[in-house]
């Protein structure tokens, strides 16, 4: 019974953060595609490049978060393992560093979604690590086992 409630936090946890990046991830596309072209037009000419990494490494953070938390409900519904959700090509991606100087040149909202998108996979990055460190290592007999049974 315990087990099971801890199955439902999980589900709940991980299903807010999805929301979250998902809502984060809007905004980010209509701010950069839409609503702050006024704001970049304004810019200087380099700081419009710095505009546009930046809305680049926002949507780069989120869909690294955003492919982790698929990941997760994959491994929740049955779909995939835990061994395979931990595989290096399905962990949480790195996240581009932005420096601190060139988000403060940019306008407000910009500099909102960089730290929003930026708090938000730091987050994941946690659950990524406590998860990774969890899972203890399977023995050789163990591994030998589940081969056998999966073969017939």
């Amino acid at each position: 019974m315990q087990g099971e409630a801890a199955v439902r936090f999980e589900r709940r946890l991980i299903d807010s953060l999805y929301t979250e990046a998902m809502v984060l991830a809007d905004e980010a596309r209509d701010y950069f595609d839409e609503s702050g072209r006024a704001d970049r037009d304004g810019l200087a000419p380099l700081t419009r490049v710095a505009f546009s990494c930046e809305s680049l490494k926002i949507t780069t953070r989120l869909m690294h978060v955003i492919a982790w938390l698929l990941t997760q409900r994959a491994v929740m519904a049955g779909e995939m393992s835990l061994g395979d959700a931990l595989d290096g090509s399905r962990r949480l991606g790195d996240a581009p560093a932005s420096e601190g100087g060139v988000i403060e040149t940019l306008p407000s909202r910009a500099q909102t979604l960089v730290a929003s998108s930026s708090r938000l996979h730091a987050r994941v990055a946690q659950l990524d690590r406590a998860q990774a460190g969890a899972m203890p290592a399977a023995s050789p007999a163990r591994m030998m086992f589940e081969r056998l049974s999966s073969a017939f």
